[in-house]
């Protein structure tokens, strides 16, 4: 049996976010952009080493979650929450996650 990720540990978050029944929060989405910009700002390697394509594509999704926020919409239902969840998991998928 896996133990289990303390609460509002990195892991944690990350699988809430990858978790389909979890409403997604504000604080969910503000954290994921924050991890991504620190691990752009300290040139972490698995950022380094992916292909222009895939960098882009990371970048689309970090804005889109961004300009989610900036309407200030609540976590919202179907479409919009399904399309923030996507954004988000693309943002950190393939990132190394970190223990705060």
């Amino acid at each position: 049996m896996a133990p289990i990720p303390e609460p509002f540990s990195a892991q944690y978050r990350v699988d809430r976010i990858f978790n389909p029944d979890y409403p997604l929060s504000r604080e969910d989405v503000l954290w994921t952009l924050e991890y991504m910009k620190k691990k752009m700002a300290d040139e972490a390697p698995e950022l380094l080493s992916l292909p222009q394509p895939l960098l882009l594509k990371k970048f689309q999704s970090f804005a889109e979650a961004s300009l989610f926020l900036l309407k200030q919409q609540r976590s919202g239902c179907g479409q919009e929450s399904d399309r923030l969840r996507s954004c988000l998991q693309d943002v950190i998928t393939g990132l190394t996650i970190e223990s705060n």
